[in-house]
């Protein structure tokens, strides 16, 4: 009797081996189907770059109440300059009662990448106007790009926003 009851608690403990291998299989499938099914794919946030054939769909989106970290744009999209030394007779920038952010702003040459204006921080309410290039341009049309910078409280970059900007030198 001692030899069947040894085979029969043989018999238990495989049995029970077993049946805690197929629990912890099933739990290990239960855990990666739930990883891979419940996890969901945070959609990639980008900007937009405005240009005159959207323009209109931005603006419609930039409409009260401007949400945080959000910005509205108020400035001329051509800005004309006697020279490439002088102050543009129209540029203006400003950053509206509306945001809630400050801004800085940079003006790249959309052919060769090379900023040619940095603005200052620009608190919400200031604006900047008798804009002086950084660069001395010579005379001529030029397409460039303006990139805003949205700071938070410690004046550190969050987001960005890019429009196109034209530039007329001695025209």
């Amino acid at each position: 009797m001692s030899k069947q009851k040894e085979s029969n608690n043989s018999r238990k403990g495989g049995k029970i081996a077993i049946a805690i291998c197929i629990v912890v299989i099933v739990a290990l499938l239960g855990v990666v189907i739930y990883l891979l099914l419940g996890r969901k794919e945070e959609p990639v946030k980008r900007n937009v770059v405005v240009n005159k054939d959207n323009v209109e769909e931005v603006l419609e989106q930039l409409e009260d109440p401007v949400p945080p970290g959000s910005y509205e744009v108020k400035m001329n999209s051509t800005w004309n300059f006697a020279s490439g030394d002088a102050p543009s007779d129209n540029a203006y920038v400003e950053n509206v009662e509306a945001n809630t952010n400050s801004v800085y702003f940079d003006v790249t040459r959309a052919d060769t990448e090379e900023t040619i204006f940095e603005s200052p921080i620009l608190p919400v309410g200031s604006y900047l106007d008798n804009i002086t290039l950084d660069s001395n341009l010579p005379a001529g049309t030029y397409d460039c790009l303006v990139t805003y910078h949205l700071l938070d409280e410690n004046d550190e970059s969050i987001s960005t926003v890019k429009l196109t900007l034209t530039i007329n030198i001695g025209q």
